[in-house]
């Protein structure tokens, strides 16, 4: 079956997962977000490559950061952005998530960027496009549920080569609510693509999947274990709006075992580097001290998202 990222003819033309993305198309994207990098550095921030083009962002989650960096990235590429308030958009009155796509695609739209709380969300959009002969229209997945972010695990990726040259021989340490994270999935399915050597999942195992081990990482129930040797560490937020019943005592005890301190980052090596996708809980998954330090590149990882995502919506256009 044809993975409905692709056309006929292998071209990409939806970004929905890293999964199913190859070396060389998740090399391109880098590369040509590598060349976007320095697009920010101009006095007219301008490229005209979306000039013309519509894109609407459709959160139906909050967002901050991811909802802004794709609008700006959509406007340095000199696209009409149109940024649509799903809390008092017609759906709230009962209008269902297709009928709002039909209507938006009757306002000439050219590519949309959908965060959902449901997985599969982008992926009913997409089936629904080429059912109605609108597959034209491309659609980028920025979160669905718990399925994925493949715009913030491309970044995640650039970041990493950016500060480490590449992936071979790279032991990465994902560390927290892997249970509820997207992020967590598009970043494994990415090394795993990228040839890191190791990659870790590391929490209580009330957050980590049962079948986390099928899709080739180590499980750690230890912190120091976990990030023995390791080259890149990932803290992920505890993600407590998503969760049911009572999977943790509290996030005293989860900062206790689990929290990114700097005494506990001596298990990694010396230049190893830490990353959060954000937001972050303080005090929770990592330590202030911690992610204000020169080893944390989480400020980085938001300015790169803006090329990525530029890099994302070019590549679809057929830039």
């Amino acid at each position: 079956m044809l993975d409905p990222q692709f056309d006929a003819d292998g071209n990409l033309i939806h970004l929905l997962s890293t999964e199913g993305l190859s070396r060389e198309q998740l090399t391109r994207l880098l590369d040509t977000g590598a060349s976007f990098l320095g697009v920010s550095d101009r006095d007219v921030k301008k490229v005209p490559l979306l000039r013309g083009k519509s894109v609407f962002n459709i959160f139906f989650e909050n967002s901050t950061r991811t909802r802004t960096t794709f609008e700006i990235a959509a406007k340095r590429l000199s696209a009409d952005v149109i940024n649509l308030n799903m809390s008092t958009s017609s759906t709230a009155k009962g209008e269902t998530l297709l009928d709002t796509v039909d209507n938006l695609c009757a306002m000439h739209a050219d590519m949309f960027v959908v965060r959902h709380e449901s997985s599969g969300a982008p992926h009913l959009i997409v089936d629904h496009l080429r059912r109605t002969g609108r597959s034209d229209i491309h659609v980028i997945n920025a979160g669905d549920g718990r399925h994925g972010h493949p715009t913030q695990g491309l970044l995640d990726m650039y970041t990493i080569r950016h500060y480490k040259g590449g992936f071979e021989g790279l032991k990465v340490a994902l560390i927290g609510d892997i249970l509820h994270s997207r992020v967590a999935r598009s970043d494994i399915h990415a090394l795993k693509t990228l040839g890191a050597e190791s990659i870790r999942v590391v929490g209580p195992q009330t957050l980590i999947p049962t079948d986390i081990e099928s899709l080739g990482v180590e499980v750690h129930r230890d912190l120091n274990s976990g990030l023995k040797d390791c080259d890149v560490v990932i803290a992920l937020r505890l993600q407590r709006e998503r969760m049911s019943g009572a999977l943790l005592p509290s996030a005293t005890e989860f900062h206790d075992r689990y929290g990114l301190t700097h005494e506990r980052l001596k298990a990694a090596k010396p230049d190893a580097i830490v990353m959060h996708p954000g937001p972050m809980n303080r005090g929770v998954e990592i330590d202030s001290a911690v992610a204000d330090s020169p080893r944390a590149v989480i400020l980085p990882q938001v300015t790169f998202g803006i090329a990525m995502r530029m890099a994302v919506m070019s590549v679809l256009a057929g830039g």
